[in-house]
């Protein structure tokens, strides 16, 4: 290959790498600049740069956080419990469902999918009011199954995402199962649910990040310490104590860790369920 040739090749490819450097280095910048201002003090913090690493780093915002002081275990413990019983709800009724959507026959089972479905146009701020007064007539404002039980029996874009991913499985898969004297139940469990590790890896890192990171509802319908989740309690450092950035950052980060390190673990399984699946 010649030089010119090398060079036309060279130019598109380094191209490609700039611009994924570039991406990268937005998306990381936030979470640098969390742990940066997560480490220094407050002194610091306020007479250098934002952008100047902490000189010299300090864990006394992390100490603080969790000494006595903020009282920051009980959020977490809270949101772990809510998010906990979330996503086993969520697995478990939205395969089912997927489940009856992609392969059980019924009258009307399609209209009633994509009625379903059109509930994702909904915004969440259209329901907020109504689920508030529900929970508020049944007296269960500010309890834990408050928190849970709007989402608990899955969600229209869990089961559309699951539905999809059965529809892909061979019929001669089930077929076979049905020869074996399979019922339904344990096709699903025995053959289904297996060789959808994948798929069902990814629906659990989404249901946790998104009820882990969930802000409104909580807000709303919970009052105090007692259920107060993560979020809240992050919000609630940056008001109650002026705006302490270097508290509100390191309370930031730990929030964050425990999703990277979620993400670190399933990262393969993501992986598979984005790429060929196998069956198509």
């Amino acid at each position: 290959m010649t030089a010119p040739a090398r060079f036309r090749r060279a130019v598109p490819t380094g191209a490609t790498y700039l611009l994924l450097a570039l991406g990268a280095v937005v998306t990381l910048a936030p979470f640098v600049l969390s742990i940066m201002t997560a480490l220094k003090s407050p002194l610091q913090f306020a007479s250098q740069p934002v952008l100047n690493p902490p000189d010299p780093p300090t864990v006394a915002n992390f100490t603080d956080l969790f000494g006595g002081r903020y009282d920051f275990v009980s959020p977490i413990v809270v949101t772990a419990q809510v998010v906990a019983v979330i996503l086993v709800g969520q697995l478990l009724f939205s395969v089912f469902a997927a489940y009856a959507f992609a392969r059980l026959r019924f009258p009307g089972r399609d209209a009633l999918f994509w009625v379903y479905l059109a509930t994702l146009m909904v915004p969440q701020a259209v329901t907020i009011i109504p689920l508030y007064t529900m929970f508020a007539d049944l007296g269960m404002r500010n309890t834990f199954w408050a928190l849970v039980l709007p989402q608990v029996f899955g969600s229209p874009y869990a089961i559309f995402l699951l539905r999809e991913y059965f529809r892909s499985i061979p019929a001669d898969l089930l077929d076979a199962a049905k020869l074996d004297g399979a019922g339904t139940l344990r096709t699903l469990r025995h053959v289904v649910v297996p060789i959808s590790r994948p798929i069902l890896a990814t629906l659990a890192i989404i249901t946790v990040v998104t009820h882990w990171n969930s802000f409104l509802w909580p807000l709303v319908i919970t009052t105090g310490r007692q259920w107060q989740v993560l979020t809240v309690a992050t919000a609630g450092l940056q008001s109650q104590y002026n705006g302490n950035w270097t508290i509100v950052m390191a309370a930031t980060t730990v929030a964050i860790l425990p999703l990277l390190v979620l993400f670190l673990v399933f990262q393969r399984h993501v992986i598979r369920s984005i790429t060929i699946t196998g069956f198509r």
